[in-house]
């Protein structure tokens, strides 16, 4: 059954057709996970470098794809049907998101673990990170919190200029914060494998870099397709669940801020 024709059916959910692209993208995810291990652990280090190219090749290629198949259903369901909306969206956007509190509940519970029982915190060996920079970081995406709520009132009372403005600038903001981590990366004087307190504190801060480049890109993708008009007063879920995200990944960040940088 053809995307257009798929809600055309005696229920009223709407079913998508057939798609390679998700297998796809997993099986990119996946590569790439495999081959970060092999460039920690085996050599020589082309081979996991070779696998995470091709990993991470796969997924912005499938990726890429499904996002437009996606796009091209959703612009072809008509009128929205309650139940897609109330169950299918929502409900799966707030229990993937409830996924993702439990990957970083693990990690703080790791963090304060090893922080608990470590005779000092940080070791002797290890310079901790200058606060500076974690703090107009903090500026960058609470900002950006406030634009992006800014965007959603504004599709809400039919002001679609202002938010068109205002999620250029939220996705800018992500992408500034984006370089502030690398530039901090970058001037760090201690590595990923220099003892557990170097692991856990990239373990979280790099987890938490990725759902910030993720969102971006969520963002970007809200930002083109507002300027073509696909959202209005009554149909932006696609905006509001980015959105959803984005406050996650603020709400994330200010516990990591005062466990990591501030505690």
């Amino acid at each position: 059954m053809s995307a257009p024709d798929a809600h055309h059916a005696d229920h009223q959910f709407f079913i998508p057709a057939a798609s390679i692209w998700p297998p796809l993208t997993c099986l990119g995810a996946g590569l790439l996970a495999f081959g970060l291990i092999a460039h920690l652990h085996l050599k020589p280090a082309i081979i996991g470098n070779g696998m995470m190219l091709g990993g991470t090749l796969l997924i912005v290629l499938a990726a890429a794809q499904w996002f437009a198949q996606m796009i091209k259903e959703s612009r072809a369901r008509g009128k929205v049907v309650p139940v897609v909306i109330d169950l299918a969206n929502r409900y799966g956007m707030i229990f993937f998101i409830a996924s993702e509190v439990m990957f970083f509940a693990a990690f703080f519970a790791a963090y304060f673990f090893l922080r608990l029982h470590a005779p000092e915190w940080p070791p002797a060996n290890i310079e901790a990170l200058p606060i500076h920079l974690p703090i107009l970081g903090t500026l960058v995406l609470l900002t950006s919190g406030a634009s992006v709520t800014w965007a959603h009132h504004s599709l809400l009372t039919g002001r679609r200029s202002d938010a068109v403005l205002a999620t250029a600038i939220t996705w800018q903001l992500g992408l500034i914060f984006t370089a502030l981590q690398i530039f901090e990366y970058s001037h760090a004087t201690f590595g990923f494998g220099d003892g557990v307190y170097a692991s856990v504190f990239y373990l979280l801060t790099g987890f938490h870099g990725a759902h910030v480049f993720i969102g971006t890109c969520m963002l970007m993708v809200a930002h083109w397709r507002m300027q073509k008009g696909h959202f209005t007063r009554q149909r932006h879920f696609y905006f509001e669940a980015a959105a959803w995200y984005w406050h996650f990944v603020d709400v994330v960040w200010i516990g990591l801020f005062l466990f990591i940088y501030v505690l």
